[in-house]
């Protein structure tokens, strides 16, 4: 075999295995990409549940239970995909389920305590849906529907 035929298949097999490892590389880095998307999406409407019982409990007085499953088996998605502090951000309006838990079994709380400590934890939970909307919904899916119906935040 000559030397000019083997430099050639060496030098095409180097850029060959080369190729297929950079097309992997982008093919796991886009379904990682997806993966971590589709997770942000489901802590974001778990979060918006919450909000909405939160809001519920502050205007009317009914606590209904908050939900943290979604938030607690996609955790390792999001502290790969978020920056420390979006995910600092979005980990606050899970602790602030204490407060919402400990007004909620303090009979004796004063209403103006109540509606502050409540108000606290619907800010906390803004915070972290308007940073999460940002990053996983496009700007057209953000917009309110066309229907005229308002589905605005509480």
């Amino acid at each position: 075999m000559p030397v000019e035929t083997l430099i050639s298949a060496l030098v095409g097999a180097v850029f060959g295995s080369l190729g297929w490892l950079l097309v992997g590389l982008f093919i796991q880095r886009a379904q990682f990409m997806r993966q971590a998307r589709n997770a942000t999406r489901a802590v974001y409407i778990e979060l918006e549940m919450n909000r909405l019982n939160i809001a519920t409990a502050d205007e009317y007085g009914a606590y209904l239970g908050l939900s943290r499953s979604s938030f607690e088996r996609l955790l390792p998605e999001l502290a790969t995909w978020l920056t420390a502090n979006d995910l600092r951000l979005v980990a606050a309006a899970y602790m602030s389920h204490a407060g919402y838990e400990q007004a909620r079994t303090v009979p004796d709380l004063p209403t103006p305590m109540r509606h502050e400590a409540l108000s606290a934890i619907l800010a906390a939970h803004d915070a972290a849906l308007d940073l999460l909307g940002r990053l996983v919904f496009s700007r057209a899916e953000r917009q309110p529907p066309a229907s005229g119906v308002s589905h605005d935040r509480v």
